[in-house]
């Protein structure tokens, strides 16, 4: 899993009207839990924005007052208008403990029901895990190339070596469903149709 550095600053006092201050000059309240004690700092917006706005998940090397601390985000809240940052949780990650965190899933190949004609219907963006950090990857990778239409992949097929994966066994995670135009009879993969021309092809020759 991929890593980012991030450093903030103890705050002084804490409460709603220091959190509003904090906020006006640029930085956003945050609270580190899974340790003896929760901490309550702040980081800058900037900081903020590179954990926040993105579909990566990292494992985050907090430097807190000059205290180094890997840690992953637990929660944030965004401003329901601007959609600013306005507070983040993080939750320490210590060596050889598992946690539990949402992965984002990567599809990979084309589906043959998709070049039939079906529509790709994708109903998780991620899923969430439990695992050690070392075992984290930065992806779900989903072979969707022989997901035909009709067909679906749920949570149960997933299988990934030191994960436990959280969410329902039956949920979908992904299938292709038939739509107008789809062909009712489905092309064969590309290295069947090769090999029958081939066979035509010795045929003639005899």
């Amino acid at each position: 899993m991929k890593t980012v550095s991030l450093s903030g600053s103890i705050r002084e006092n804490v409460g709603k009207k220091d959190a509003n201050l904090l906020r006006r000059e640029g930085k956003v309240p945050s609270v580190l839990y899974g340790g003896k004690e929760q901490v309550h700092f702040h980081i800058s917006e900037n900081d903020a924005k590179k954990i926040v706005f993105t579909p990566n998940v990292y494992v985050i090397e907090l430097e807190i007052n000059g205290n180094k601390i890997n840690a992953i985000v637990k929660d944030i809240q965004l401003h329901p208008l601007t959609d600013k940052v306005v507070h983040i949780d993080f939750l320490e990650v210590k060596d050889g403990a598992a946690v539990k965190i949402k992965i984002p899933i990567k599809t990979t190949g084309f589906s043959i029901g998709v070049r039939n004609g079906g529509k790709l219907s994708q109903n998780f963006r991620s899923l969430l895990v439990e695992g050690k950090v070392s075992d984290l990857p930065d992806a779900i990778e989903v072979d969707i190339s022989k997901v035909r239409i009709g067909h679906k992949i749920r949570v149960s097929e997933m299988n990934i070596s030191g994960l436990r994966f959280l969410d329902p066994a039956d949920a979908v995670v992904l299938g292709v469903a038939m739509s107008r135009g789809a062909s009712e009879v489905e092309e064969e993969e590309e290295e069947g149709a090769e090999g029958e021309e081939v066979a035509e092809g010795e045929a003639a020759a005899e």
